[in-house]
């Protein structure tokens, strides 16, 4: 087995170390690229898959709009919170180990997955899942940052984000052709050999990487226990605020909510903002820790020195919206095609499709491109296709618009994703000394993951609350009475839109069901325009990228 020397660690701040050595064999290299890529792929195709299987599964659960939103945020918020810990872990335990770990839990939680009878059952798999993917992608990463240098490092993550990207749209045609086959279950069933599989390749391919620390009670103290804490519970708190704040009242309380033994009556003020707001104290709370930790040379969760390097600034800050518009899109668009078409899930599968293959065509080229241009001007490049075509859609958006007609603007916003993931990655960590990688590869990837849950939280309250207030609209003046126009808003709202198809399965229910159709393609219209709205901060933060790699004295020596 190859083996690559360990760094030397010093403190959280300290950026002195020798740079890892690549395994000796060079043909194996491009072997682990392949083995990290897939398994990443794995838990990105998770991320995506929900999307398409989501009208089914909420369906045979009896899913609300917020369990909708659960089952698919939890997921990225478990994985947000946890990076940056399972990150500093594999820095200190061993990359390969954690990553064996992670895929082993991943694996686990979806045989738990497929087998969940209910909605709360299906919310906690989902949460497990969310364990091991904060495993596996920062050692995945992390090891890459480690092994490739030069022009390598370019074809190297080129290689990396277009099958990131390619799989995060291919997830949803895999999961339509799985869930129309035999049922959603099976989506989630597949990961089971998957997983095995990609264990034994680790362990037969991968090198260990870690940096070289103590052991034993002094290893533990390595670990900031506090700022981890502080993390998952002021990520969580804002996610759960977001979410819910549709069902609860954003102000005042609309439904009757019990917590520690007090009753929060309907008409008093509602808990979310106190929960947002404990979310961003907890957050600010974060910060000083970890700067007073820092100061006193005591190992930190999250390292603001990090953020001194402007392209890390910047390029997780961009990461972040652009995971608000993929995983934002891909909640609402198979809503509304289900709702307003019945598509099945190989059909939605199908109209995401170009998504898929814009990704994998441009991730391909996207590092020739980045060696003869740049990275930093590749990424700019394609958030500027992703803004277009986000837009584009959003303006020709209307009841009548089926998959084909979405497959366009897809196939532009895939090619945008593409160069983009394939990229950004790149620059932002270009300037990290090797010693912090794992640290900074977590913080980058849970920059990704926080821009995930809060997309997929505020694209779906934008989603479900233009669904009511347009359903009402709508129905005014159509002869439907105004306490059942009431209560067709309402649920159309609780259902994500899943109800319409009871509408139009009604012949004598016509109006209603043309009014659903209406308000399900303004709700997707309004969530798009917030996206593109979110997608081009992250194009003017593109903008203040420069050129990476000045501060990697082995780039340079390459």
């Amino acid at each position: 087995m190859d083996t690559v020397p360990e760094t030397t660690l010093t403190s959280p701040s300290t950026a002195a170390s020798a740079p890892a050595a690549p395994p000796a064999g060079g043909r194996r290299r491009w072997l682990v690229v392949a083995l990290l890529s897939l398994g990443v792929s794995l838990i990105i195709v998770d991320a995506t898959i929900v999307g398409v299987l989501m009208p089914q599964m909420a369906v045979a659960l009896g899913l609300t709009t917020s369990d909708a939103e659960w089952v698919t945020s939890v997921y990225a918020l478990v994985f947000a919170a946890l990076l940056i810990p399972f990150g500093r872990a594999g820095d200190l335990l061993g990359r390969r180990r954690m990553f064996v770990l992670g895929v082993a839990v991943f694996t686990g939680a979806s045989l738990l997955a497929a087998l969940a009878q209910d909605g709360s059952g299906l919310i906690g798999a989902r949460a497990l899942q969310g364990v091991g993917a904060s495993m596996i992608m920062p050692a995945a990463l992390s090891t890459l940052n480690t092994l490739f240098t030069g022009r390598d490092r370019h074809i190297a993550f080129g290689i990396w984000g277009s099958m990131l990207s390619g799989m995060a749209a291919l997830g949803p045609l895999l999961g339509g052709a799985l869930a129309t086959g035999g049922g959603w279950r099976w989506a989630f069933g597949v990961n089971l050999p998957l997983g095995a599989a990609l264990i034994a390749g680790a362990l037969a391919l991968m090198p260990e990487t870690r940096a070289a620390t103590a052991r034993g009670r002094a290893l533990l103290r390595q670990i900031d226990w506090l700022g981890g804490a502080l993390s998952a519970l002021g990520l969580g708190a804002l996610v759960c605020g977001v979410i819910e704040g549709q069902t609860y009242g954003w102000w005042t309380a609309t439904e009757p909510f019990r917590f520690a033994g007090a009753d929060w009556p309907v008409g008093g003020p509602s808990p979310v903002p106190i929960v947002l707001t404990l979310g961003a104290v907890l957050l600010v709370a974060l910060v000083l820790v970890e700067r007073a930790r820092a100061a006193a040379g005591r190992p930190v969760l999250l390292d603001l020195t990090l953020f001194r390097i402007p392209n890390f600034r910047h390029g997780n800050l961009a990461s972040a919206l652009i995971n608000v518009g993929e995983l934002g899109l891909l909640f609402v668009l198979p809503l509304f095609l289900l709702g307003v078409h019945g598509t099945s899930p190989i059909q939605i599968s199908l109209a995401i499709l170009p998504l898929a293959l814009g990704a994998f065509l441009s991730g391909g080229m996207a590092g020739r491109l980045a060696a003869r241009r740049g990275a930093h001007r590749v990424v700019r490049i394609g958030m500027a296709l992703e803004v277009g075509a986000v837009l584009a859609l959003a303006l020709t958006l209307s009841p009548t618009t089926s998959g084909l007609g979405l497959a366009p603007w897809m196939l532009l916003y895939g090619i945008g994703l593409g160069l983009t993931s394939a990229q950004l990655t790149n620059v932002s960590l270009a300037d990290v000394p090797p010693a912090q990688s794992g640290q900074a590869s977590g913080t980058q990837s849970t920059a990704r993951q926080v821009g995930a849950a809060l997309g997929i939280a505020l694209i779906g309250t934008v989603f479900a609350t233009s669904l009511g207030h347009t359903m009402a609209r709508e129905l005014e003046g159509t002869g439907v009475p105004a306490e059942r126009a009431a209560v067709l808003a309402h649920d159309l709202r609780q259902s994500a839109g899943t109800a319409a198809r009871d509408l139009h399965d009604d012949p004598a229910r016509a109006v209603e069901a043309a009014a659903a159709d209406t308000a399900l393609a303004a709700a997707a219209r309004d969530g798009a325009l917030v996206t593109a709205a979110i997608l081009a901060g992250g194009l003017l933060l593109s903008l203040r990228l420069r050129p990476g790699g000045a501060r990697r004295p082995e780039e340079s020596a390459a």
